[in-house]
């Protein structure tokens, strides 16, 4: 690519973070977003370009792009879509106006930026587009119905604009984490509060014994947790790499779900899930 500048998404913690901060080191032009100004303010602070992107206002998702086109005279040689929050409920206790919350920054904001930088790639002949996904993109799991169908829906939706593309020096990309220590689960507290009634819900009972310890409490790393710096990786290598692949999987639960989806029957999948 003639230019290393990439526009990274969610840069306030986590992946997001972690990426900003290898890839600045690894020589490329970070432009790290965040959703809220006070989290840019603290990554000019350490020296980052980062313009505001909340991808539920379309009007940031202009201010913030068109800001990094002007900083880069017009290109852009990377977008890594990475921001998103968890909504963790049963799905009979998971209200539509949530439903719609979440796929407003898990998807809907995702389609707006990339159909936004899609032309500024093509005019200057590269780039490429990576999609954070998730593990629960490849397979579902009890109580994450409202993330699960984000990202299963990315999956369909970036598979097909990858083959739209594959006559075009735009590839796509898909990076499928998996389990990753970060503040993923505790930033989804807010939306939890917000829209489930698990007081009123004919699963109280579970609500007490499993999903509120599990939000509010300190139960440690789950098992094949990897560090931030995992997914960085293979960010990297998805970037810089001749020929990437469709899909890089960062964990064990996530390469497993990659190889053995479509291959198990699905009462055995679901037997296996249920008892993680």
């Amino acid at each position: 690519m003639q230019q290393k500048s990439i526009l990274i998404t969610g840069c306030s913690s986590g992946i997001g973070r972690d990426a900003a901060l290898g890839l600045r080191d690894a020589g490329w032009r970070v432009f790290a977003s965040c959703r809220q100004e006070k989290d840019c303010e603290a990554l000019r602070a350490e020296g980052f370009e980062s313009p505001r992107i909340d991808y539920t206002d379309e009007a940031s998702i202009d201010e913030g792009l068109a800001q990094t086109l002007e900083a880069t005279g017009g290109t852009l040689g990377a977008l890594f879509n990475n921001g998103a929050h968890p909504l963790l409920a049963a799905v009979e206790d998971l209200p539509t106006d949530g439903l719609r919350a979440i796929f407003e920054a898990n998807f809907f904001g995702w389609h707006t930026l990339t159909r936004k930088v899609i032309p500024v790639m093509r005019a200057q002949g590269y780039g490429r587009i990576v999609n954070c996904s998730s593990n629960l993109g490849l397979v579902a799991m009890p109580w994450r119905a409202a993330y699960t169908a984000t990202k299963h829906a990315l999956e369909g939706y970036t598979d097909t604009l990858r083959m739209e593309l594959h006559d075009e020096p735009i590839h796509v990309v898909l990076i499928e984490p998996g389990p990753i220590t970060t503040m993923f689960r505790r930033n989804g507290i807010h939306y939890f509060e917000k829209y489930v009634d698990w007081k009123s819900s004919h699963r109280r009972a579970a609500y007490e014994t499993r999903m509120i310890p599990r939000l509010y409490g300190e139960s440690g790393p789950d098992p094949f947790e990897l560090a931030p710096a995992a997914v960085t990786a293979k960010l990297r290598r998805a970037l810089e790499t001749g020929r990437p692949r469709a899909r890089y999987a960062v964990t064990f639960p996530a390469r497993f779900s990659l190889n053995m989806r479509g291959i198990l029957p699905t009462r055995v999948a679901d037997w296996i899930t249920l008892k993680i």
